[in-house]
């Protein structure tokens, strides 16, 4: 298994916080990332359902276990251990004595900030980055493949066939899991929902629309996607609020955690369909974004993150702020530069300097591209998306 790029991290936390608690996806790694950095701590699985009967019928005893701490995975399946926690840590709050991993994010982070508020550091892992798939040395320069494959870390450490893990993956966790937590009834309703959720990768989230394609209520449609949500299956990109004096679109856009996952629900049983495939242009954008977001999370950064829209369809994928500082990103699927690549960002630059009042600097204007050679030109960067990683540093 290679070393994460959280780890760094996770190491730092665990000098200042008593607890450690690293969420994300099932499947994305955690409880590797979590044995590997502290391989003194004891270990126990909340799956194991003595394990979680014990600590459910006496969490007393079942804490006095680990006077010197352990690993708690998946703790969103025993949360009134938190509130024991709490007090154990109080009495005596000594550094990276307890990790805590969990997969459902509502769940865990209700626990986390009724009991241990200001005593557990919070990290998000993420499926693996482009940089981090690499480290295992097979990685394909493809990036159809690397589209289709995705990051969940199982397929690249074991070389497994990517639509069969990811098939299995979603009847196994995401219909089991999330299924549990909504008590769906309607599998077939269910599948559907997800399926559509993968057609509209990039796109304005309509939930109307999204509720009516597949036979659902609008309220239950919204229950499934924060659901998704909270499992780290897919995120909600919510739009750039800048007075530049235009109309500026007020719904989010949906994203997929994995780009092999959103390929997988589509259908796309091989690499060769996603190059030709009506939705790579924004399979590639979806890929973008949740790159970007995954190498900010992987670091610690939080970093505000949204896209800019107007009415009148002027849009730009991505505008990260940094205080001040503004990034602007493009991702364009073409394998050969055109000469509207910068075209959108350079009208929002123009929009933005234009205001004279100083608060944005725009820091970067880059385009994230789908062809192989990177260069400089005076509207901004143009970044080959193998190269995507190091631009970012």
């Amino acid at each position: 298994m290679i070393q994460r790029t959280l780890r760094k991290q996770v190491i730092d936390a665990a000098s200042h916080y008593p607890v450690v608690t690293v969420t994300g996806p099932r499947q994305s790694g955690k409880t590797t990332l979590a044995r590997m950095t502290f391989p003194d701590l004891p270990y126990v699985s909340l799956e194991t359902p003595s394990e979680r009967e014990f600590a459910g019928d006496d969490p007393v005893g079942f804490l006095a276990r680990f006077p010197d701490g352990a690993i708690f995975d998946e703790i969103q399946r025993a949360p009134d251990l938190l509130s024991y926690l709490q007090g154990i840590v109080d009495e005596d709050p000594t550094p990276g004595r307890f990790v805590l991993t969990g997969s459902q994010n509502l769940t865990l982070m209700e626990g986390v900030s009724q009991s241990l508020a200001g005593r557990t550091a919070l990290l998000e892992l993420l499926p693996l980055e482009l940089a981090e798939i690499r480290r295992f040395g097979d990685a394909t320069p493809d990036l159809s493949a690397i589209l289709w494959r995705g990051g969940y870390p199982r397929i690249h450490d074991r070389g497994l066939p990517a639509a069969q893990w990811l098939s299995d993956y979603t009847a196994t966790y995401l219909e089991r899991d999330v299924r549990s937590l909504l008590a769906v009834g309607d599998i077939g309703a269910f599948h559907t929902f997800l399926r559509m959720c993968a057609g509209r990768v990039g796109q304005l989230l309509n939930l109307s629309s999204l509720a009516a394609d597949c036979g659902v209520s609008q309220p239950t449609a919204r229950h499934w996607l924060s659901t998704l949500e909270a499992s780290f299956i897919v995120f909600r990109l919510q739009p750039f609020h800048a007075n530049l004096g235009k109309r500026l679109t007020k719904r989010p856009k949906l994203y997929f955690h994995d780009s092999g996952l959103a390929a997988n629900l589509l259908g796309i049983e091989e690499p060769g369909q996603l190059a030709n495939h009506p939705l790579r242009g924004a399979m590639f954008e979806g890929w973008v974004v949740s790159e970007i977001v995954k190498w900010h999370r992987h670091r610690g950064l939080r970093p505000e993150i949204s896209f800019y829209r107007e009415r009148d369809r002027l849009e730009v994928d991505l505008v990260i702020e940094n205080g001040a500082d503004l990034t602007l990103i493009e991702a364009k699927a073409g394998r050969t530069p055109a000469s509207d690549y910068f075209t959108a960002i350079t009208a929002l630059s123009e929009q933005i300097e234009a205001r004279g009042d100083g608060r944005w600097q725009i820091k970067r204007r880059l385009v994230v591209y789908g062809g192989e050679e990177s260069q400089r030109r005076s509207r901004g960067e143009l970044v080959s998306w193998g190269e995507l990683p190091e631009s970012l540093s």
